[in-house]
């Protein structure tokens, strides 16, 4: 066999490594100010915490963890147009913007770990940046597609997809410190699972776009096989484009995971949880993942409940040159193991969630 020498030898090195191997790169984002109750900005650190580094090593993943994005502290920061606290969202976002971007450029696979879903602006703006149009899968209780017009509280995690939305940049009224954002998604390439507490306004809008959605009442009747089924075949039938998983954990229901500042009963069960990660893992598309509003805070009072948010991560797609499968892609499965004591003090802290 001949000798490879220079730049030949080294791009098949190159190639025979990435071959058993692909790369993950962590960003924190402990941000909370896109809605009123502080603890969802210890949701970085306590995922880590819970062993995801150790668990994506363990599925054969090199791990790269850019640490925790450092925001500013805004003083005077008066709502704008309705909007809470706008310009310390506005400038957290473009910097996970950035961070994301950042991620992406050095090839990896991004898992954003969060922080509330205000920043899933700063996350899709960033990914979309640097692989252009994406699909969205958005894993929530809430749709989190108000406008500042529509908006019942004027909290940004109840907003993101309306910053991201091509169809509703019109809609958007001019506020400080969000001119760097622009739209990045086609409501066409958007779709929803878990839904079960969605707004007035917001009901206007995904029958208007007609973004394709699966309440829980679809869940239920169709059995989450079905729905993921559906789900691929859509996004498919659009062009396979890169995937953001966006999965908000107030998806599941809040007997599987009471930590989060927004509970609604009737949620995704643990099992069905994973396996829409399961699924979305043999399409080989996936990007991007958030992880969002996990808040230790919200799972106890006088004694804490431990909470533990695992992210596994599991590698299987194809490879377009060959029928073996080669783990060149990443999907999240999300574990919750949840401790409760068998006499569990009442209110997760005393007072109702807030609407989004």
């Amino acid at each position: 066999m001949p000798v490879l020498k220079g730049l030949e030898g080294l791009r098949l090195a190159l190639r025979t490594f990435t071959r058993g191997h692909h790369s993950v790169g962590i960003v924190g984002a402990p941000f909370w100010k896109g809605q009123p109750r502080a603890g969802v900005e210890l949701g970085p650190d306590l995922i880590r915490n819970a062993g995801l580094v150790e668990k994506l090593k363990g599925q054969g993943c090199t791990v790269k963890d850019y640490g925790n994005v450092t925001f500013e502290e805004v003083t005077n920061d008066e709502p704008i147009n309705g909007v809470r606290r706008p310009r310390a969202v506005g400038r957290a976002n473009e910097k996970l913007s950035n961070a994301v971007g950042r991620v992406k450029r050095d090839g990896h696979t991004c898992v954003m770990l969060g922080g509330d879903h205000s920043l899933a602006i700063g996350s899709i703006h960033g990914h979309a940046s640097c692989r252009g149009e994406l699909s969205v899968l958005w894993v929530d209780a809430h749709a989190d597609i108000n406008t500042p017009l529509t908006s019942p509280t004027g909290n940004v995690h109840g907003q993101p997809m309306s910053y991201l939305i091509h169809e509703l940049h019109s809609k958007i009224p001019a506020i400080a410190d969000f001119s760097w954002i622009t739209p990045c998604v086609w409501a066409k390439d958007l779709v929803y699972i878990g839904l079960r507490d969605v707004d007035p306004g917001e009901h206007f809008i995904l029958k208007n776009l007609n973004i394709k959605m699966f309440s829980m009442t679809d869940v239920d009747r169709l059995g989450i096989a079905k729905v993921m089924e559906q789900t691929c075949d859509y996004l498919f039938s659009k062009g396979k484009k890169p995937i953001h998983l966006s999965y908000d954990i107030d998806a599941l229901d809040p007997s599987v995971s009471p930590a989060t500042g927004t509970p609604v009963r009737g949620g995704l069960t643990y099992r069905e949880g994973i396996y829409i990660t399961e699924v979305i893992s043999q399409t080989g598309l996936l990007s991007a993942v958030d992880m969002v509003e996990v808040n230790p805070k919200r799972g106890s009072c006088d004694v804490f409940l431990p909470v533990c948010v695992c992210v596994c991560v599991c590698v299987n797609a194809k490879r377009s040159s060959c029928d073996v499968f080669l783990p060149v892609c990443v999907c999240v499965c999300v574990c919750m193991c949840v401790c409760v004591r068998a006499a569990v003090c009442s209110g997760h802290g005393g007072d109702e969630p807030e609407a989004r």
